[in-house]
């Protein structure tokens, strides 16, 4: 079966949302063109580590270009996308692995987020090279979600990222681990129980 590879060059909209109540939120990339709507489910350690890549290769290449690239120092608040995802929100695959590039020739901000796929082998040697073919291979991998976005729209994406996942549960201020409305078992407590 041929891969299934969802393209959004440029998308009308990018962006990282959820779905439910804090502690049990389902994180989603949500990338739409007109009608077309394609919305891939990971993990909120992979949102918050795809903004901040994000965020530090477009430092990175205004660095190198001496700030003549089109991006922005920072997310400009005039273009902020503060709407819920559309919906229906429809999984189309959980991701395994993300990559990022920068297109220097079309200062384009590359985004592309692979499905997770089990891979099984017998050592840690026959992994690695069934991974790397996995990934290499551009005819038959897994589904792929792959979008192409300005500077502005990839740190507007960035900004928006981070502070979905930073709206969460508030940590505790003794352990930093998630106070849950029930109450939180504090290690540093020794176990009491305090209320949120």
């Amino acid at each position: 079966m041929s891969r299934q590879v969802f393209l959004y060059d440029p998308p009308d909209r990018f962006v990282a949302g959820t779905v439910g109540l804090p502690g049990r939120r389902t994180f989603f990339l949500q990338a739409s063109s007109g009608p077309r709507v394609t919305s891939v489910a990971l993990e909120k350690t992979q949102v918050a580590a795809l903004a901040e890549r994000m965020d530090e290769l477009l430092d990175e290449v205004v660095r190198r270009t001496g700030g003549s690239a089109p991006v922005p120092a920072m997310a400009a608040t005039d273009v902020s996308d503060t709407a819920p995802l559309d919906t229906p929100v429809e999984e189309e695959f959980r991701v395994g692995t993300m990559a990022l590039a920068w297109d220097g020739e079309e200062q384009r901000m590359i985004v592309e987020a692979q499905a997770l796929v089990e891979v099984e082998a017998e050592s840690d040697e026959d992994l690695a090279e069934a991974e790397e073919r996995l990934l290499q291979d551009e005819e038959n991998g897994p589904p792929m979600l792959r979008v192409r976005l300005t500077g502005t729209q990839a740190r507007a994406f960035a900004k928006r990222a981070l502070d979905v996942v930073n709206a969460g549960r508030p940590p505790c201020p003794l352990c930093s681990l998630p106070l849950d409305p029930e109450g939180h078992v504090c290690p540093r407590q020794n176990g009491y129980r305090r209320g949120a």
